[in-house]
């Protein structure tokens, strides 16, 4: 039986040799695949001929890409991995180069893709291919923000993974910076993959200031569309989420997954995949953040 890192291993192996066209074979006829942060606005395909579509289109004609870095978490649902990895990726008409971050979280059933959920650096892939300004126009030109209701916070065994995250996501809703260094160890290791410019936070300290920032923002956000999915490894959470709500009368949403290593209750390593590119485009920011690149 082709298990689901079997499955994950044949998509990017295709990828990273160009073989556009065989990879829609890998998804089932009824597949639904979301890309939460798609410039402008999230997407979604549903249906192999669709996700034909678009691995034939503009991906194959634009982009070379190679993978490397993989890091595949298999969870405590059988059909669900996540695979983080990076890309060295080329531009097909300006010969640029560039590194960038990905990660999928991907189900996989009888050997093939039923659901996948694919975040990416848009705003590397843009920049290689000159096309900065074509995000700022997308952004300028897109609908508002579409909202999901949003329910009663959730609360999980003192003792669970699942527990930490939702102290740490709450915590930033309330902004109760102060209180959210102390989630993680004294030493710990935590990056934001899609921010250009973000260094590395190691110490307690430097986590009070990045919160305290994050408290400074003139904007109230509720954490909200938690789904949280346990590694086999028992120290691994992966965590989808939004944070939502309004800026300056504009409906906001901004979509994450963080790939964290809790340990003895205290998050030891995170890679936080925030949307930087769609606060940016939103608030009309994407120059500045392209000049960290």
């Amino acid at each position: 039986m082709t298990t689901p890192r079997d499955v994950f291993a044949a998509l990017s192996d295709g990828i990273s040799e160009g073989r556009f066209a065989d990879l829609s074979a890998l998804y089932a006829e009824d597949t639904v695949v979301e890309h939460p942060q798609a410039v402008p606005r999230p997407t979604r395909l549903t249906g192999r001929a669709a996700v034909h579509e678009r691995f034939t289109g503009a991906l194959a004609t634009t982009l070379r890409l190679t993978r490397k870095n993989v890091v595949v978490h298999e969870t405590t649902d059988p059909e669900v991995i996540v695979a983080e990895y990076d890309y060295d990726a080329e531009s097909l008409e300006t010969g640029k180069t560039t590194p960038t971050a990905n990660i999928q979280v991907l189900r996989v059933r009888d050997g093939l893709i039923v659901h996948s959920r694919d975040y990416h650096d848009y705003l590397r892939l843009a920049a290689i291919r000159d096309g900065v300004d074509q995000l700022v126009q997308a952004y300028e030109q897109a609908p508002p923000r579409e909202l999901s209701p949003i329910g009663p916070r959730t609360s999980s065994d003192p003792a669970s993974r699942r527990e930490v995250f939702e102290r740490l996501v709450y915590g930033v809703s309330d902004k109760r910076g102060e209180e959210l260094a102390e989630l993680y160890a004294g030493e710990t290791h935590v990056t934001h993959p899609f921010q250009p410019g973000s260094a590395v936070v190691r110490t307690r300290e430097e986590l009070r200031a990045h919160f305290k920032q994050a408290e400074g923002m003139s904007v109230d956000l509720e954490a909200t569309d938690l789904v949280t999915y346990e590694g086999t490894d028992p120290e691994v959470l992966i965590a989808e989420f939004a944070y939502q709500g309004e800026y300056a009368g504009r409906p906001v949403r901004i979509a994450n997954i963080f790939a964290m290593r809790i340990r003895d209750g205290l998050v030891v390593e995170s890679r936080d995949y925030g949307d930087h590119l769609g606060i940016a485009g939103d608030l009309g920011a994407i120059p500045e953040l392209a000049a960290k690149l």
